[in-house]
């Protein structure tokens, strides 16, 4: 048990739910532009342009009593479409922010190994005894 706490402390202070949670609320902010981008601009539209003054997700075939609503299936597709598109967008812009600024780090200077260490002793002795 307190294995797991300990991971999910690591991943809570590591930055990755706070990643997470700012993808949600940015998900969220986006579906509601695109939403609002296919419901009130694309599907009239494509309805002016099929020669109906019917809203798309309106259109329905009906066959007997039951409504088949396929203009409404449509809408939310080009919905998801577009908000998979947007987030793919999003996704490989903040990757090329990530990758050039990994590019900007200046490389990691390697480790001094014993006899760097053991000079650099006797040279602050050296100094020392000036």
């Amino acid at each position: 048990m307190k294995k797991i706490l300990n991971e999910f402390k690591e991943f809570a202070l590591k930055g990755s739910m706070f990643d997470m949670a700012i993808g949600v609320i940015m998900g969220g902010a986006v579906s509601k532009v695109v939403g609002s981008m296919v419901n009130d601009l694309i599907t009239p539209l494509i309805s002016l342009i099929a020669g109906n003054q019917a809203s798309l997700a309106e259109k329905a075939w009906i066959v007997g009593e039951v409504s088949i609503k396929y203009g409404s299936f449509i809408s939310v597709v080009i919905d998801f479409l577009i908000t998979a598109l947007v987030i793919f967008l999003m996704v490989k812009l903040l990757n090329s922010f990530r990758k050039k600024k990994e590019e900007q780090k200046p490389a990691a200077t390697p480790e001094p190994n014993k006899t760097e260490i053991l000079l650099q002793e006797i040279l602050e002795e050296l100094r020392k005894n000036k």
